[in-house]
């Protein structure tokens, strides 16, 4: 008889997959911040050996590579586990095996961005495929800590549809900050010997240009996250709602205040990367709360209903 794996433990089998895949973003953006993109030169070996050279750059780039192919298996275990649960849910199928295939592209264009010297575009491409691996993982969690009677639950349009705008609005806030940040001073390696890309399509004003539009488009951001709080209090969105779109306020002002600092300082590498992580956990705030609003309805429900709390038991 096929081993059976309950629904409880699926759902931690899928967290763990989601919290190593949002892990797997903050270690690639350290290689970077470290300048250590081409700490091995060649993929998959470092240097044509399996083992690194003892040198930082080296293990830090050699490292990530572990640590991610580590990840991509916990990911294909939770696909699996997909199969073996019980009661077996399609969706939950589906879902699991997004991010394997995810992390397997990953893989690849990780050879690219090695082969062609961290360009900037496939770099961005990189953190971009990173977190829309994000999307189906996350959605994985939240489908497999969710009783089916609760999914899809009607709300009030107007409400459903602001949060849904701040989830894209959070894509493109994190697409404009990786365009500033391959248009700044980290260009991912050491400089002194090799030479890497930056994005220039305004010449020297490029920086400057791509921090101002990534700061626009993170106040509409805000702005839209402090709407969608305010219409699920008044509209009969659920608690866990207005606790999750909270904390995405709260996440904003902690990275504008990082922002406004670490531009005025010069972009250290240790608060960019605090940026980074700051903005990977607001994506996956965002990514929540879109499930949790539910779908928009003509009549919204008077009553909120209880819905899924990404750390609470299912």
């Amino acid at each position: 008889m096929r081993r059976r794996i309950t629904p409880e433990a699926y759902a931690r089998l899928a967290l763990a997959s989601a919290i190593g895949l949002a892990v797997v973003v903050l270690t690639g953006a350290g290689v970077r911040l470290t300048d250590s993109g081409l700490g091995c030169p060649d993929w998959p070996r470092c240097e044509g050996e399996v083992v690194p050279p003892l040198s930082v750059n080296a293990l830090i780039e050699f490292g990530n590579r572990v640590f991610s192919g580590l990840v991509g298996l916990v990911a294909v275990a939770a696909f699996v586990g997909a199969w073996l649960r019980e009661p077996r849910d399609r969706g939950l199928i589906w879902l699991a095996a997004l991010p394997p295939i995810g992390a397997a592209a990953q893989g690849g264009i990780g050879a690219f961005v090695v082969a062609t010297h961290l360009t900037p575009a496939l770099v961005m491409l990189h953190f971009g495929l990173s977190m829309l691996i994000l999307v189906p993982a996350v959605a994985l969690v939240w489908r497999a800590r969710t009783p089916p009677q609760r999914r899809g639950r009607p709300g009030d349009p107007l409400m459903v549809w602001t949060v849904r705008a701040a989830t894209v609005l959070g894509g493109l806030t994190l697409f404009a900050g990786t365009v500033a940040t391959a248009a700044g001073p980290h260009a991912g390696a050491d400089d002194e010997h090799q030479v890497v890309q930056r994005l220039d399509f305004r010449g020297g004003d490029t920086l400057e240009w791509a921090i101002h539009r990534h700061a626009l488009i993170a106040v509409a951001l805000g702005l839209t996250v402090i709407l969608g709080w305010w219409l699920a209090r008044k509209r009969g969105g659920s608690a866990q709602l207005v606790e999750t779109l909270t904390l995405s306020g709260i996440l904003m002002a902690a990275q504008g205040l990082l922002g406004s600092v670490q531009y005025g300082l010069g972009l250290p590498a240790d608060m960019v990367w605090a940026h980074v992580a700051l903005a990977t956990g607001n994506w996956i705030v965002l990514l929540w709360a879109t499930a949790n609003a539910g779908r928009p309805s003509r009549s919204a429900p008077r009553e909120p209903v209880a819905d899924g709390n990404l750390l609470a038991s299912p």
